[in-house]
């Protein structure tokens, strides 16, 4: 059986090799759309991670100066030195607060998933089905 379109005629199995061609291209597209989707997402996570290991780091500083405060405080209950230590300690801590809230920031704009490229896929299964009726 062949089909003629404009003089030039094409067997079934040519259309069906054409359609296979096309649905294989789709297919390739959606998992190229998956992985650059999948690979924003893991680079906002490294960038959230990071900020979350800066902050624990200031955060273990932060535990010694004010450690170190309060014994120099205990030592010389006297008000002058301990309260340099406690200060550069309270420093220390609003920036680890900050390092931390920036990193969880980051972690929620991730998306969580590939969302396109599943919405292009189901949309595509969607065209792609013989109509019921």
């Amino acid at each position: 059986m062949a089909i003629s379109t404009n003089g030039s005629e094409r067997t079934l199995g040519q259309l069906v090799a054409d359609a296979s061609t096309d649905l294989s291209s789709i297919v390739k597209g959606e998992i190229d759309l998956a992985k650059v989707e999948i690979k924003a997402d893991v680079s906002k996570a490294g960038k959230g991670g990071g900020l979350l290991a800066g902050a624990g780091l200031v955060a273990l500083y932060m535990l010694g100066f004010l450690l170190t405060a309060a014994a120099w405080g205990i030592h010389a209950a006297g008000l002058s030195t301990w309260l340099s230590f406690l200060i550069v300690g309270v420093v220390l801590l609003l920036i680890t607060l900050i390092l931390a809230w920036l990193g969880i920031r980051a972690f929620k704009k991730m998306q969580g998933g590939p969302k396109k490229a599943i919405a292009n896929a189901q949309e595509t299964v969607k065209a792609i089905k013989p109509a019921k009726g």
